[in-house]
């Protein structure tokens, strides 16, 4: 049993530290991320400033946190193409624009969540 548990624990660091630096990778190599990232550090201390409940503040943080998960996943998607053909292919663009596709509608959905709250 108790490798088990140690096997459990491990595979919770590991996740971690994958998950960190991932994070990392894409800040470094990503200014998009960067930029995001910028977003939140504001969004955040105005979210909680200027929401009224605590399913506000969820929703304004929650909407801005989830343009970062699509940026991740976009990038993710870029690397992996960029990997597996340096050549020109109609579906790797098709995928490349699908992300980028993803993250303007996050990015639309997380304005309209903040225009809605603070002016409803």
């Amino acid at each position: 049993m108790a490798g088990t548990e140690n096997l459990g624990w491990k595979r919770l660091v590991n996740a971690f530290k994958f998950s960190m630096q991932g994070l990392k990778a894409t800040y470094r190599g990503e200014e998009a991320f960067r930029q995001e990232v910028a977003v939140l550090l504001l969004a955040v201390p105005l979210a909680l400033w200027l929401g009224e409940t605590a399913v506000e503040i969820s929703l304004l943080i929650g909407s801005v946190l989830l343009v970062l998960v699509v940026e991740l996943l976009n990038s993710a998607v870029e690397a992996v193409v960029d990997r597996f053909g340096g050549e020109i292919h109609e579906l790797s663009g098709r995928a490349k624009d699908m992300g980028s596709a993803a993250v303007l509608l996050i990015s639309i959905n997380a304005a309209m969540v903040w225009l809605l709250i603070l002016f409803s």
